[in-house]
């Protein structure tokens, strides 16, 4: 355990921007939840009725049951994305302080010192209890001051804060069994998905007490019950397999090989594709996955928002308050039109978040040093970072066109309207093109000019989706919602277009990437790497 404390502080270091900025953003979130609600749910009754509208089949299986039809209750069922969020991060904190420092070199190098076996995972779980800690703390904390009940409020920061520590704990025996960050970072993410749609699967049927649902980490984290009856035992449950995950990869790490692991990489062909010979093709083999990835979650997301949209035109036509807050979202020429409309603008968030992705594989390929062979050869800049760029680019358009397709169908059959609604959700899809692109650009941006902050491309998107999902429903000025180009997209269906913000917002991206260029030209590669 030799040097824990110093890769600790070496840990916090290298993330203190992005670690500060994802726990305290996702911590606050149930907090500004919670006050949406008692803003426009204000006494109880109100309460139960929403409850009551948004307990069909399709939104239990989306978002979990609604336990208890209460303020805190409330802000538990509708946060539960937060949790996956939470999850993920997490899991990708421990990777990158464990397998990523060592496929990269930098723990051989540290382990020539005086510095023990288990020091690097030990100080990448203590980075991770840090991080529960702020997100649990501040869950609880701004919940309570929101209004909701305080021992219900405990019960919901435990429960993130234990859905820190598991993933945690799963994230450190990926990293001792998978021989590479991606490969563990793909099978957390599989692990997270998988126990979703468990999840998702147990409790579309009705039965809060379906094994799919108990055998789900995500379900078994959400049958703690916040605000309804809290079974504290499940948290001891939680610790307990924690403990063994940590033993399991503590012991796993001192009987390893460095740099091994129990899945060995596939190995290639003999002979190279033609495809390589080329940076596009080279950027479409490292990229692809990804790609897949995000095309099949946009058409299962489009299908269970598209079959869901009934339910929640009943419960904004129960709420003036809510059809004014989604309004200002989008207004549409009927309610319906405006539930997609809300439901396209946080598609286009994630299609944004894809687009984030694809343009950091570039910084990745950089900071890894493999960036520089290529660029050694007969490869300009340009041509190099451009072969990224047209997946960074392109790659969230065609996500957009495939959710609106899955969309458009999924409303089509629920409400009736058939084939189509296709054309018209399609349309609302495309319009988010222009404020996806202005998010990836500013990555590029960073990328050209400030490589090492290319990462806070994630705390701009955060930022973006902050904005749009609760500053209307905040009531806040239109200037500050003016600060996401979200804000500025044509409101389709059903609204008007208007093709003046769209050219602008295009014509910025255009010049930002053009800037991100121009400084990759001049600056050093893998500068700050």
């Amino acid at each position: 355990m030799t040097g824990t404390w110093h890769l600790f502080r070496l840990a916090l270091r290298r993330d203190r921007v992005v670690l500060p900025l994802w726990t305290i953003l996702l911590g606050l979130f149930p907090g500004l939840v919670a006050s949406s609600f008692a803003s426009l749910y204000p006494d109880q009754a109100e309460l139960e009725k929403f409850a009551a509208s948004m307990s069909s089949p399709s939104l239990t299986a989306v978002y979990g049951p609604i336990w208890s039809p209460t303020l805190g209750g409330l802000t538990a069922w509708r946060s539960s994305i937060v949790l996956l969020i939470v999850c993920l991060a997490t899991a990708f904190t421990v990777v990158r302080h464990t397998r990523a420092e060592e496929e990269q070199g930098r723990r051989e190098l540290l382990g020539s010192t005086v510095v023990g076996r288990g020091a690097g995972l030990v100080a990448a779980l203590l980075v991770a209890l840090l991080a529960a800690v702020v997100v649990g703390g501040l869950t609880a904390v701004g919940t309570a001051a929101a209004g909701a009940d305080g021992t219900g409020s405990v019960a919901l920061g435990l429960q993130y804060f234990l859905a820190c520590l598991l993933f945690a704990g799963i994230a450190a025996v990926l990293a001792q069994v998978a021989q590479g960050a991606r490969t563990a970072r793909w099978i957390a993410g599989a692990v997270l998905i998988g126990s979703l749609l468990l999840r998702m699967l147990g409790d579309a049927g009705g039965d809060l007490n379906s094994p799919l649902s108990w055998i789900s980490p995500i379900g078994f984290l959400q049958r703690i019950r916040p605000f309804a009856d809290e079974r504290w035992w499940l948290a001891a449950v939680v610790l307990v397999v924690v403990a063994v995950l940590t033993a399991v990869a503590y012991r796993l790490n001192a009987r390893r090989d460095l740099d091994a692991g129990l899945i060995a990489p596939r190995p290639g062909p003999a002979r190279a594709p033609r495809a390589l010979l080329s940076p596009l093709g080279l950027a479409w083999r490292l990229q692809r996955s990804t790609l897949f990835g995000w095309l099949i979650g946009y058409a299962v997301l489009g299908v269970f928002l598209g079959s869901a949209t009934d339910a929640a035109v009943d419960a904004v036509q129960d709420s003036p308050d809510l059809a004014d807050a989604i309004a200002r979202l989008g207004s549409g020429a009927s309610i319906g039109d405006m539930v997609i409309a809300a439901g396209m603008a946080i598609i286009g968030i994630g299609a944004a978040g894809q687009g984030v992705q694809a343009a950091l594989r570039a910084r990745g390929e950089e900071s890894s040093l493999r960036a520089e062979p290529l660029l050694a050869a007969a490869v300009g800049r340009l041509r190099w970072i451009g072969s990224h760029l047209v997946f960074a680019f392109f790659g969230p358009a065609l996500g957009l066109l495939v959710a609106g397709v899955f969309l458009g169908a999924g409303y089509g059959a629920a409400s009736g309207e058939g084939g189509g609604a296709i054309g018209r959700v399609v349309g609302a899809a495309a319009v988010q093109v222009p404020a996806v692109w202005f998010t990836v650009a500013i990555v590029v941006l960073l990328f050209g000019l400030l490589p090492r902050l290319t990462t806070l491309g994630w705390a701009v998107l955060a930022f973006f989706l902050l904005l749009g999902q609760l500053g209307a429903i905040l009531q806040l000025s239109q200037w500050a919602l003016d600060l996401s180009p979200f804000t500025h997209l044509p409101s389709l269906p059903g609204g008007e277009v208007t093709a003046t913000p769209l050219v602008w917002l295009v014509a910025i991206a255009a010049v930002l990437t053009a800037a991100g260029l121009a400084g990759f030209r001049r600056r050093d590669v893998a500068s700050g790497g």
